[in-house]
């Protein structure tokens, strides 16, 4: 990023944590590139610990810029740079704060997304709006590709903003709270295909909810993960919650419609097709086992 008025004086970034089967401490990609270029790098355990503060003060940074930290930033933090810390948020703000925001653009069948550039407040991504950058959505994407793509537009508009921020050129604009949806972190249970959404719904969650925690199906021959899907119309005698043969392959009862099942992946087993699973495992076909979709705390 071409940024003449900006000097990098340090990257932020969480601790190096376990990663893997041996759970080897890794550092996070922010962190790692930081190193390959010899830039100081902070990585505090708790951004609240008000050494951590000090630490950056100490730095005298007149801007901050934070995207995907997944920690509350204290207003000890807030404050210490002169024009704010602005943050890279992957959605239409105020539409999908928190901490889903991309599943859950999916999961709604949103016709557009995009990613909003806020200057920073001591709420939940609710600080006045700086820049944003819209793309409309083809109903396609799964969580990983709009993630990409979110990631891109963001640096753009980070190297198309920052400067005119620096130089007082943008005035903020507040959020209307009352536009505002809400999303919180994703739990395993998350996971579980209800059948009493619909096809065309189930669909969209299949594509919203990779990699984690993905979609799952508990059928009597295990627990199944659905990679890929799509919907279809019902047949006579479909009863929802059903694992019934279509084609070759299998399909899920909704409500209403079918869920086409296509990339599947049975628990301890590799990845393959539904005509596959089929094949190998017929008593899957019947009735799917109760699921978190049962419980009414999910």
């Amino acid at each position: 990023m071409a940024a003449p008025e900006i000097e990098l004086v340090a990257i932020v970034s969480t601790p190096d944590r376990p990663a893997g089967r041996r759970a080897e401490l890794t550092q996070t990609p922010v962190a790692r590139r930081a190193a390959e270029l010899g830039l100081p790098l902070l990585q505090p355990v708790r951004l609240r610990d008000p050494a951590a503060a000090t630490a950056i003060a100490h730095l005298r940074p007149g801007l901050g810029v934070l995207a995907d930290y997944g920690r509350i930033v204290p207003p000890a933090v807030l404050d210490i740079p002169p024009l704010g810390i602005l943050n890279v948020h992957p959605s239409l703000l105020p539409r999908w704060r928190g901490a889903a925001p991309i599943p859950a653009a999916i999961d709604a069948g949103d016709a557009e997304t995009g990613v909003t550039l806020m200057r920073m407040d001591a709420g939940l991504d609710t600080g006045p709006i700086v820049a944003v950058e819209r793309f409309p959505l083809d109903g396609t994407e799964t969580g990983p590709g709009l993630e990409g793509r979110a990631a891109q537009a963001g640096a753009e508009l980070i190297a198309r903003t920052l400067g005119s921020w620096v130089r007082g050129e943008l005035t903020p604009s507040p959020q209307d709270d009352a536009e505002a949806t809400l999303t919180r972190p994703l739990r395993r249970s998350d996971g579980w295909l209800a059948p009493t959404g619909s096809a065309v719904a189930l669909e969209r969650h299949v594509r919203a909810f990779q990699p984690w925690p993905g979609s799952f199906l508990e059928t009597q021959v295990g627990r199944v993960a659905i990679w890929s899907a799509e919907p279809a119309e019902s047949a006579t005698g479909d009863r929802p919650g059903t694992i019934v043969p279509d084609g070759t392959g299998l399909a899920f009862v909704a409500s209403p419609g079918r869920l086409r099942l296509l990339d599947v992946q049975p628990a301890g087993g590799r990845r393959m097709t539904s005509a596959e699973l089929r094949r190998g495992r017929p008593g899957i076909i019947g009735p799917t086992r109760p699921g978190a979709w049962e419980n009414p705390g999910r």
